[in-house]
């Protein structure tokens, strides 16, 4: 029986590597507190196999000692359970910007603390669980196909790694390039919807926005020509070994043209058969 204890910082991941682990047969339990942990594998082992893939995800909103956690980590690999434990990490300035976009509270952000400070006082505090950690994984520049392929690198079994993955990513150049690309493209070229006013605060997700930016006919020849480049490179990275492909899609800011092609493509590669993420990263911004 396998256990995956996936621990570490706020906003690191921590849910969407729990969501990608499901997909790929673990069963998920949130927030277990750390006493519970070795009840709860015994329980498992009982199951005649019903439970041989379990993950349990613990961070500070348990609200106990991380030296609990660990001393039920030593007791799980005393046993004959295969318990390995999954640290996620990511720097100051990702997390805090992941915070602002989805404006959620920060845990430890109490009693006047600022983000920045919660961040600090929950990575000292977390340190000694770190220190323990079989893995570590820096989530500060991963996309959602990032994360799934480095988790299936990690825990996936042959059947898990069969085909690849696309993540197809808008973004803004105005923002940076996003680190984990693979194939880039610009979209600056075409005619930017921000400049009419009933289309300036829509997105590429509205229709009069997408409807504007298709309406060109340079739109749908670079959709054609894009589409039959992938279909000649995808196969090959296929076979390569590659697992997961991220391909983004950049305009000025990140909210109209490049929204529209992408999710147009995301569209596209999904009805032909490839296994697709869709993500906006500058929608919001």
């Amino acid at each position: 029986m396998e256990i995956l204890i996936i621990t570490g910082l706020s906003g690191s991941g921590k849910s969407r590597a729990a969501s990608i682990l499901e997909d790929i047969g673990y069963y998920i339990v949130d927030n277990l507190p750390a006493e519970m942990m070795v009840k709860f594998a015994e329980f498992c082992a009982a199951s005649h196999g019903h439970y041989d893939r379990v993950a349990l995800v613990y961070d500070v909103r348990a609200g106990e000692p991380f030296d609990l956690l660990i001393a039920a980590l030593e007791r799980l690999k005393r046993t004959d359970v295969n318990c390995r434990l999954l640290f996620l990490d990511a720097d100051n300035a990702a997390i805090i910007n992941r915070y602002k976009e989805t404006r959620r509270t920060h845990p430890l952000a109490v009693e006047g603390r600022s983000i920045e400070q919660a961040v600090m006082l929950e990575r000292q505090m977390m340190q000694p669980v770190r220190d323990h950690a079989d893995y570590v994984l820096d989530t500060s520049t991963f996309s959602v196909g990032k994360l799934r392929s480095e988790l299936l690198n990690l825990f996936g079994r042959e059947k898990d790694r069969q085909g690849i993955h696309v993540d197809v990513m808008s973004f803004g150049f105005k923002h940076g390039l996003p680190m984990e690309s693979d194939l880039v493209f610009d979209v600056r070229f075409l005619p930017n919807p921000y400049y009419v006013p009933e289309l300036k605060h829509g997105t590429g997700l509205d229709a009069a926005v997408r409807d504007y930016v298709f309406s060109f006919p340079q739109t749908g020849e670079f959709m054609e020509k894009l589409k039959s480049m992938l279909r000649f490179l995808l196969p090959l990275y296929n076979q390569e070994g590659k697992t997961v492909l991220v391909i983004s899609v950049g305009c000025t800011g990140g909210h109209h043209r490049s929204v529209a092609v992408a999710h147009a493509l995301a569209q596209e590669l999904t009805d032909v058969g490839f296994d697709v993420t869709e993500s906006h990263r500058d929608i919001s911004r």
